[in-house]
């Protein structure tokens, strides 16, 4: 398709073309600012803060005065740069909506694992009304008539003083997207507003855009270097302690199998207002009386499943990664110290179970690093494991995991991820009137009724499948510790904040639910508030294996636990010691990821604790999944 060939047209002085490229910048601004709706960017601020609302539209302006360079036509230029800002804008909304927070940088990660099963995931996300593609559609037509239609307002030549401008704004707009750390003299906490913990607020008032622009030059590229003299002053502070923790006794008998399963967005309803009598979770609450539970405090919510899972595998905080907002999809390292790594220097075989696309979230590479032995995704699961909405049932999972646990050979390793209650929750499941059947707050109503009751529905198949794991593992010659934990809470914003939560707490900083049991004796129940990161270590010490830096997480874990929530959530408050605990456990976080904490551990400690990369006695000694297909 090509354009109409130039039409003769009276030559325009030099002035005239320049306030009419004035009056396209000051329309492109406010337009932006308008689209935009942040309090701080919103047009009338023009007046008092200029510098938030230009900095906003400066990247649409960069591209559109590209694309004049190229086109010659200002209407086009500038139309196809609002266009690129409304689908950026559009995408936030969608998000907004569903998850609570504004798009951040690591967001544009999600674009490479569209043809891994992301589309499918996100896809659904996607508006069921016509009207938006019609909006799309109309506007790709304006377009296509623009670049038609539209007269030149450029002179074909010369050529180079066009091409040159062009350049200039193009390598501009390059440098900014790429990062470029002059930039960050305009896109700071100084020159505009920035909460470091809270994208939602520094995208209210420094708008999306510049937000977008914010995080990327401030905190895109490299997490503080560690200092080992910090970490080496907690570990000697609590010496003594440790030292303890590393000489528990084993458990008698043979080692325990090891069956973690993470349950897709499930969280105990009774932290809701209007729940707190209810009875949804029978099986949960039947295994709590006789092992460890209590709530679990994740670093994300609504989606962003890989935080908490990488949490729990690797006993890192995310907390003191801050870039690492997708790290499955961030981290280039071949080897990730890990709960796995350390299982398999105890002899286990270490099994990952998904019913999902094996690459998204990019898990397949993923867990190489993390040092699973094998992993079954979705193409290994029998033809019986059929969906209920719009994924795979939890009873498939609990199928595969019966599968592949063994009754001889070396002590095995289980980690389950289910699907069945991921959103969003407003496909038909497999028995609507089951679904409709179940009660709900009479402040409720319309879609969000219906989200939440298919949410109830499909956790209480998460529910019924625990009951039914836990009584087949009790049946087991060999030992087996079962760890259930939800992900995060559920994306059912309307509903919380409708309804809100029993302690008035903030959505983003509810916490979920964890239990730990040995399904073939009775434990005595104990109630504990901890952190996903916390989790191996727990595990750990229930299987009776030492290792140094998973004890470290249970001496001072514990009095961080509350710390950890969304990227968003409001910070809880921290008293000074917890501050310097907080500050010297991010410096041995970083230099255990590192690989350079062991060095810092006394090596008393060292010799009781296998090293975490030592080689398995079994299978490959290079890390590898061979990922079942």
């Amino acid at each position: 398709m090509n354009p109409s060939p130039d039409r003769p047209v009276r030559l325009r002085p030099a002035w005239q073309k320049a306030l009419a490229l004035a009056v396209m910048v000051l329309a492109f601004t406010l337009l932006t600012g308008t689209i935009d709706g942040g309090v701080g960017v919103v047009p009338r601020r023009l007046l008092d803060q200029p510098a938030y609302v230009f900095a906003n539209a400066l990247p649409g302006l960069l591209l559109a005065f590209t694309l004049l360079a190229l086109t010659r036509r200002v209407l086009l230029s500038f139309g196809l740069a609002l266009a690129a800002e409304g689908l950026v804008y559009a995408v936030n909304r969608l998000k907004v909506d569903n998850l609570g927070t504004p798009l951040i940088p690591a967001d544009f990660h999600m674009l490479g694992q569209l043809d891994k099963g992301g589309m499918h995931v996100l896809g659904a996300y996607l508006p069921h009304s016509p009207w938006p593609y019609l909006a799309i559609a109309a506007a790709i037509a304006l377009v296509v008539a623009l670049w038609r239609l539209e007269p030149p307002f450029l002179a074909r030549r010369p050529r180079p003083p066009r091409m040159t401008a062009g350049a200039v704004c193009f390598v501009l707009l390059a440098t900014l997207l790429a990062g470029t750390p002059a930039w960050a003299k305009l896109y700071n906490g100084r020159m505009l507003w920035l909460e470091p913990w809270s994208a939602s607020s520094t995208a209210t008032h420094s708008g999306l855009v510049s937000s977008l622009m914010i995080y990327h030059l401030q905190y895109g590229k490299h997490d503080r270097k560690p200092d080992p003299s910090a970490a080496r002053e907690l570990i000697g502070r609590n010496d003594d302690a440790l030292r303890q923790e590393l000489q528990t006794p084993a458990t008698d008998g043979a080692q325990p199998d090891i069956v973690v399963v993470q349950s897709e967005s499930f969280f105990d309803p009774r932290i809701l207002k209007g729940f707190q009598h209810a009875d949804l979770t029978p099986n949960l609450d039947r295994l709590a009386r006789h092992g460890v539970s209590g709530a679990l405090h994740v670093p994300t919510f609504g989606g962003g499943t890989i935080r908490t899972e990488f949490e729990v595998l690797t006993g890192l905080s995310l907390r003191y990664f801050r870039n690492l907002q997708f790290p499955y999809l961030q981290l280039n390292a071949k080897v990730v110290p890990s709960l796995v790594r350390t299982l398999r220097a105890h002899g286990y075989e270490t099994v990952a179970i998904h019913g999902n696309d094996p690459s998204f979230w990019n898990r397949t590479s993923a867990f190489k690093a993390i040092g699973f032995d094998r992993f079954v995704s979705q193409s290994s699961f029998p033809p019986s494991a059929t969906n209920d909405g719009q994924y795979m049932a939890d009873r498939g999972m609990t199928d595969e995991i019966l599968t592949q646990l063994k009754d001889s050979g070396p002590p095995q390793f289980l980690f389950a991820i289910s699907i069945e209650a991921h959103g969003p929750y407003d496909t038909v499941p497999s028995d609507p009137a089951e679904r409709d059947a179940i009660p709900v707050p009479a402040g409720i109503t319309g879609k969000d009724k219906l989200e939440l009751q298919n949410y109830l529905y499909h956790i209480g198949h998460a529910d019924q499948e625990l009951g039914r794991l836990a009584a087949a593992l009790a049946k087991r010659d060999r030992p087996t510790l079962l760890m259930f934990y939800g992900d995060h809470l559920p994306a059912l914003s309307g509903v919380f904040q409708t309804d809100g939560f029993v302690d008035g707490g903030d959505m983003l900083g509810e916490p979920g639910t964890w239990l730990l049991v040995d399904p073939r004796k009775a434990m005595t129940p104990q109630h504990v508030d901890t952190a996903s990161w916390m989790l191996p270590g727990r595990l750990l010490q229930a299987a009776g294996i030492h290792d140094a830096y998973f004890a470290l997480t249970q001496v001072v874990g514990q009095d961080l636990a509350a710390l950890t929530r969304a990227p968003d959530a409001p910070p809880p408050p921290e008293d000074t010691q917890e501050r310097q605990t907080d500050h010297e456990m991010s410096d041995v976080a970083l230099l255990r990821l590192d690989g350079k904490l062991e060095a810092l551990l006394p090596q008393q400690q060292l010799a009781t604790s296998p090293a975490t990369n030592a080689p398995p006695p079994h299978g490959p000694s290079d890390g590898s999944v061979g990922a079942t297909q």
